[in-house]
C-alpha cells in the first residue's frame, strides 16, 4: 500500500498544540496537507495554511520539527502517513477556513481526540516539554 506524504504545522502556545478538525470528521490534525506538483515542503505548507488557517507562515522562520509515521485514520489497515512536520511563526489572525470546521488548542491529554499519527508528535512534544 502507499504510504500518504503529508505536511504539517505545529504551533504551540502556553502549553497547548494547535490543531483543527474538517468538517464530517471526529479526528483533529495538525494543520497543512499534501504538496502539489513541483511545490518545495515551503511552499506546499505556506499555501495549505493560508487556506485552511487565514494565515500567512514566514517563510524565514519555517523550521523542520520532525518526521513521524503511523496509521492513517480511516484508512484501510497497512496504510500508512508519513507526516512531515514545521514549527514556524506567522502573520495574520487565526481563522477556520475552507474545510476546517474548528480549531483547538489541545494540551497532552487531549491526544485521544487526534489520529495515530497526531499522537506520536503530542508524545514528541510532551517529551521535549512543550506541552502541558
Amino acid at each position: 500500500m502507499p504510504t500518504i506524504d503529508k505536511l504539517a504545522w505545529l504551533h504551540v502556545q502556553q502549553g497547548r498544540l494547535l490543531c483543527a478538525r474538517s468538517r464530517g470528521t471526529d479526528a483533529f490534525y495538525m494543520p497543512g496537507g499534501k504538496r502539489e506538483a513541483g511545490e518545495t515542503d515551503h511552499d506546499a505548507l505556506q499555501r495549505e495554511i493560508r487556506e485552511e488557517l487565514s494565515v500567512d507562515l514566514l517563510p524565514a522562520s519555517l523550521a523542520l520539527a520532525g518526521v513521524f509515521e503511523a496509521q492513517a485514520h480511516g484508512r484501510p489497515a497497512g496504510m500508512m502517513v508519513r507526516m512531515t512536520c514545521y514549527f514556524g511563526d506567522y502573520a495574520g489572525e487565526l481563522q477556520a477556513a475552507s474545510e476546517i470546521e474548528e480549531l483547538a488548542w489541545l494540551a497532552h491529554a487531549d491526544w485521544p481526540k487526534t489520529s495515530a499519527v497526531g499522537r506520536l508528535v503530542f508524545d514528541w512534544l510532551q517529551a521535549r516539554g512543550d506541552l502541558s
